[in-house]
């Protein structure tokens, strides 16, 4: 039985782990904002010209795509946490090293050192904090996107203040803030288990061979190097302060935040993917071209910039999710591959941008940049039915779209089954038990639907559990249904990201199988992130034909109607 406790308890409500791990977030996440408001101040500082301080991306995004190919290797070997601390540390020691130097080339060097320590963090943190939750993995997923949402929209903020005092203070500051993180990540993250299989560290680049990955990748590359170009070269004709450039960067970074938690799952499920994604990119190659085109307007410069956050936002979300789900290798492999190609677009862009700068005019860079964002438009396309495919097919091996997969024997009987639909927390078991009774008034067998998720966040995903795990919740509600005499089968619904989907992939099963009610349970994850991810019941509700039923194990079961839709649309698996 729930307690009401667990019924509203807050997704802030953690341990000190994930705490720890969601303040190192917040901190990483700052990284590229930050010094975008002291770059005009370094040039002039170290006496550099743009094209010089521009390789600051460069070893840092370079590093980081090289490093991504091993990261896999170093995690499976060494464990997450030794692999996070050791990440933190060497971002410490490097963004420290960066402040204390006197030359531009120094910094450039450190960057590439902290670029190596960001490799290592980013590709361990998420599956920490899961791994770390209590409670189920819902709160600790909310808690990181609001980690990568405060990172992205303060670190700018942050990075002027401390750029007013002096250049060298945002380097400082990311030191001293990652030794703290350090520390207690130390002191709280217990130490996880390792993989029982190695990764290969040349894994990732075999995955490439794979077209829909390869596409993805090459796609993710070149809306890179458009994105690192303006990031990299948009502060020099504003012509404000580092204060300022704080605060522009800051709204930048609000809406890239907004439209990646809150607006880019409900397009991507009114729209399709490649839909959304093909318009993105054709919005953002217009934003730079505006930006290439009004280069000596401060003020069009300004306003491009910030809007273009907005279309970040929705790029970055939907990318990482396509690459999962096109992709027929294992998670953490794939994230590693794309990570590599993405990376290397966003390095190697600072650097091109400069010689061309240095050669023609400050619009020139931008104009390039516009044109990569455009030319990833007919990549993608060449990849279409890939993807397309991968949102609509039902096999498990290749599906975007959530996907069932049998577990046990059907029930064998003629009467319409009730289907329970539940999730990987501590009232599962209560849930189905209720369902069941459901099922027994009604001399009705029972289906118990397990969703197993894959979380997405920006650009990192993890699975929240493995099939093995899945199946065995499954088989331990079939085992303990049976000693009671319920007849009963089961299904693993796989989904990735998206819980409206899910849901109307649910309905269609229902209405498949001719189910005489589908029950739900509450959610732990609460409105904010039912209305950011979708919710699964309301999705549900709204597709299927036949009840739906809403179980709250402290209370009898009520069906949900259009006037109940509202009151518990925070309801979901």
């Amino acid at each position: 039985m729930s307690t009401p406790h667990e019924k509203t308890a807050s997704p802030f409500r953690q341990p000190k782990a994930v705490w720890a791990v969601a303040f190192a977030c917040v901190i990483s996440f700052m990284g590229i904002g930050l010094v975008d408001p002291i770059l005009p101040a370094l040039a002039e500082s170290l006496h550099a010209s743009p094209s010089q301080v521009s390789l600051l991306f460069s070893s840092y995004l370079i590093v980081t795509a090289v490093a991504m190919l091993f990261v896999g290797w170093f995690s499976s070997r060494f464990g997450a946490k030794r692999t996070l601390v050791i990440g933190l540390a060497v971002i410490v020691v490097f963004a420290a090293l960066a402040g204390s130097t006197d030359s531009i080339n120094g910094i450039v060097g450190f960057r590439a050192g902290w670029g190596l320590g960001n490799a290592l963090f980013i590709a361990t943190s998420l599956a920490v904090i899961v791994a770390s939750a209590s409670g189920g993995f819902g709160g600790a997923i909310i808690l990181y996107e609001t980690a990568l949402g405060l990172g992205i929209a303060v670190g700018p903020l942050l990075g002027g203040e401390l750029g007013a005092i002096s250049w060298r203070g945002p380097f400082f500051g990311v030191a001293a803030l990652m030794a703290i993180a350090l520390l207690a990540t130390l002191a709280f993250v217990p130490s996880l288990p390792k993989p029982k299989q190695r990764t290969s560290p040349i894994a990732p680049l075999k995955a490439l061979r794979h077209r829909g990955l390869l596409t993805m990748g090459l796609m993710a590359l070149l809306y890179n190097w458009g994105f690192f170009t303006m990031l990299g070269y948009a502060p020099y004709p504003m012509k404000l302060s580092a204060h300022e450039l704080g605060l522009v960067f800051t709204g930048w970074g609000l809406l890239v935040a907004a439209f990646s938690v809150f607006f880019a799952p409900r397009l991507q499920a009114r729209f399709g993917t490649a839909k959304v994604l093909y318009a993105n990119l054709l919005g953002l190659s217009v934003v730079m071209a505006v930006i290439a085109a009004g280069v000596t307007t401060p003020t069009t410069v300004i306003v491009a910039v910030i809007v273009s956050g907005a279309f970040i936002g929705i790029n970055n979300t939907l990318t990482t999710q396509a690459v999962m789900l096109v992709s027929p290798v294992e998670r953490p492999v794939a994230s590693s591959a794309y990570g590599f190609l993405r990376f290397i677009g966003g390095g190697l862009a600072p650097y091109v941008a400069g010689k061309l700068a240095d050669a023609t005019d400050l619009s020139v860079p931008f104009y390039l940049g516009a044109a990569t964002f455009f030319l990833a438009i007919p990549v993608l396309a060449s990849g279409h039915r890939l993807l397309r495919q991968a949102e609509t097919r039902t096999d498990e091996t290749e599906s975007m779209e959530p996907t069932l997969t049998p577990v046990g024997t059907p029930a064998t009987s003629n009467a319409a089954p009730v289907v329970v639909a539940v999730g990987s927390h501590d009232r599962a078991a209560a849930i189905v038990d209720a369902a069941a009774r459901l099922a027994r008034d009604t001399n009705s067998p029972l289906e118990v639907v397990h969703v197993r998720q894959t979380a997405v966040v920006e650009e990192q995903a993890v699975d929240t559990e493995t099939a093995d795990q899945a199946r065995a919740a499954v088989t331990a509600h079939l085992d303990r249904l049976a000693a009671h005499g319920v007849r009963a089968t089961g299904q693993i619904l796989t989904s990735i990201g998206d819980h409206a989907a899910a849901g109307r992939v649910l309905a269609r099963h229902a209405d498949h199988i001719g189910a005489r009610t589908v029950a739900v349970g509450r959610s732990p994850r609460g409105p904010v992130a039912q209305f950011a991810e979708g919710s699964l019941t309301t999705a549900l509700t709204q597709a299927a034909r036949c009840t739906v039923v809403l179980i709250d194990t402290d209370h009898t079961p009520r069906p949900l109607t259009t006037d109940t839709l509202t009151e518990l649309r925070d309801s979901a698996v």
